[in-house]
């Protein structure tokens, strides 16, 4: 039986319409490891694979890692947004700012 761990990983990464061996690809992992982590009882990722694989499923770790959830909210995905911005180089910062901006002249 999957653990809840698993049971989100599936659920997102199915929802992002990446394969087993895309989501391996992109997390540098392999495809067995992303099919264990997904089907075993009781997996025990690294906090480091864990990461990334929140990283690029645009969570924060601490949702995969908690079983009381079973989709992210708003304020998950906004704190993985905020981590995504942070690592973002300044032009695409001030880029998107600018988009802000012009959004709020709007209203």
């Amino acid at each position: 039986m999957p653990s809840p761990l698993g049971d989100k990983i599936r659920a997102l990464r199915k929802q992002k319409k990446f394969s087993l061996e895309q989501l391996a690809e992109l997390t540098d992992s392999s495809k067995s490891y992303i099919w264990e982590l997904e089907n075993k009882d009781d997996p025990k990722p690294s906090a480091e694979k864990i990461g990334k694989i929140a990283a690029v499923l645009e969570v924060t770790t601490e949702f995969l890692l908690t079983d009381s959830v079973a989709a992210p909210g708003d304020e998950v995905l906004d704190e993985a947004f905020f981590r995504k911005y942070k690592s973002m180089p300044d032009g695409t910062k001030k880029r998107l700012r600018k988009i802000l901006d012009a959004w709020d002249d709007d209203e």
